[in-house]
């Protein structure tokens, strides 16, 4: 739908941004841009106020990808959590899931995507790399000159990427690459519990767990 010709060029503008959000057709963002116009000044500026600060304060972790506004993240900094112990997923939202049936009580990886050759998506696209530093650094003796100190041993690597085609490549490569740089560490795969095709993070927490308890290895 047209904007109105009649609407100020703020308005439209508005209208414009809004309509590029997920889900958010020409007719929800001209209703939400006029929410706004009758909203007090101070509430749609804390709308503005809330963006500003996400985009400022929110990052990933340095070891494992989360989404933290500090660095390391809660879960990485956690010394009570087992760091030999690490869940792969493809997104933070997917790592938000598994968290909520509080059974997981190892560390996380988030590759922040998956491996889709025709999306142009490749493994140096994603945070491959750096889980396989992570777990390179992990085997290493101390004295062996690793150039950072010496990280909990890794004995587990759980492949918990989404139960698609390319969760599946994803999966199958990096046991491949897992299989090379780190032959001696178990690598399991979440149990079939999620059915083929579905989301981990539309996934409800009886299935979850069901799934973690169930991994089997590959």
């Amino acid at each position: 739908m047209a904007a109105n010709p009649h609407y100020t060029d703020s308005l439209r503008k508005l209208m414009e941004l809004f309509g590029k959000l997920p889900g958010v057709g020409s007719r929800s963002a001209e209703r939400i841009a006029f929410h706004l116009l009758k909203s007090s000044r101070e509430e749609a500026l804390a709308l503005a106020d809330a963006i500003r600060a996400v985009k400022d304060h929110v990052k990933h972790c340095s070891i494992c990808f989360n989404l933290t506004e500090h660095d390391p993240c809660s879960i990485c900094a956690d010394a009570e959590r087992d760091h030999s112990v690490i869940c792969v997923v493809e997104q933070p939202k997917d790592l938000l899931q598994l968290e909520s049936t509080n059974i997981f009580r190892g560390v996380y990886h988030v590759l922040l995507g998956r491996i889709a050759p025709l999306e142009n998506v490749t493994p140096a696209d994603l945070t491959i790399p750096q889980l396989l530093e992570r777990i390179v650094r992990g085997v290493r003796k101390e004295g062996e000159g690793a150039s950072t100190p010496p990280v909990a041993a890794v004995r587990e690597i759980i492949l918990a990427t989404n139960p698609t085609m390319e969760g599946d490549g994803t999966s199958l490569f990096l046991q491949q690459e897992l299989a090379y740089v780190a032959p001696q560490i178990a690598v399991t795969r979440l149990a079939r519990g999620l059915p083929a095709g579905a989301q981990i993070e539309y996934s409800n927490k009886a299935i979850l767990a069901d799934a973690l308890n169930g991994r089997t290895k590959v």
